[in-house]
């Protein structure tokens, strides 16, 4: 099995082989989903597609770490962190 990457415009080849929509067309609806999907995250909202899987923001709290070569301590400040967490339709199809 050959490793790949799908990109955004094979999303839109598939629109546009499947749903008969222009490439133009095609293209623009991919972008239109994605961006509602940044923009949900963006404000803070929780991504969830059915059977695929759900996209998590996680606020982490400042911390210390530490430099593994030196030892020195320094602080790592709070941020915010998105996680995937696939569903269990998805992950009985990856097992295969």
């Amino acid at each position: 099995m050959q490793a790949s990457t799908l990109t955004r415009a094979d999303l839109a080849d598939v629109v546009h082989n499947r749903l008969g929509l222009s490439r133009a067309e095609s293209a623009s609806v991919v972008e239109r989903v994605l961006y509602h999907m940044c923009h949900a995250l963006a404000v803070g909202q929780n991504v969830k597609i059915s059977g695929f899987g759900s996209f998590i923001l996680r606020d982490k709290g400042e911390r210390v770490g530490r430099n593994p070569k030196t030892g020195v301590e320094v602080p790592i400040a709070p941020r915010r962190v998105m996680t995937f967490r696939a569903s269990q339709i998805m992950r009985d199809r990856i097992a295969k």
